[in-house]
């Protein structure tokens, strides 16, 4: 999620695998996980990423969300609106913990199974979420399949 991955980012190769998914033991967390290999490493590992609501929240406040939502939905005829928020909801927290992993990776990765936990990164995540506001954006609209400039689904 972060445009100008370090070196050591490049020697990994990252594939989203589901989420967010709510936890039932703490409301206030998602999680997503993703599928992580290094090339050095014989196998890959699966890393789940938390984030909490608090953090959700910081991120629409520092992309003005809820105004920029509305403006590039203007173009989608007003029945397809739930459906459009919703997906863009989950495909904003999966940025996030993209970009939470990101951050994880620039660090290092052990070779297995691990959770990163919502309170870890959380000040470095809210530094990436301002300085790569225009990617997360991007992001979105391209799996939304909609185009900031003409508020129209792409293929029309």
């Amino acid at each position: 999620m972060l445009p100008d991955p370090s070196l050591d980012l490049a020697h990994y190769r990252v594939t989203f695998f589901f989420g967010p998914e709510p936890d039932a033991q703490h409301p206030e967390r998602l999680s997503c996980v993703f599928n992580v290999k290094k090339r050095s490493w014989k196998g890959g590992v699966q890393v789940a990423v938390e984030i909490n609501l608090e953090q959700l929240d910081r991120a629409r406040r520092a992309l003005g969300w809820s105004a920029w939502l509305d403006r590039v939905l203007t173009g989608v005829p007003d029945d397809e609106h739930e459906g459009y928020r919703a997906r863009a909801e989950d495909l904003l927290a999966q940025a996030l913990c993209a970009c939470k992993l990101d951050l994880r990776l620039q660090a290092g990765l052990a070779q297995e199974n691990q959770r990163i936990r919502a309170e870890s990164w959380s000040r470095e995540l809210d530094r990436a979420v301002v300085a790569h506001q225009a990617v997360i954006k991007s992001h979105i609209l391209t799996e939304l399949d909609l185009t900031e400039d003409s508020n129209l689904p792409a293929d029309k």
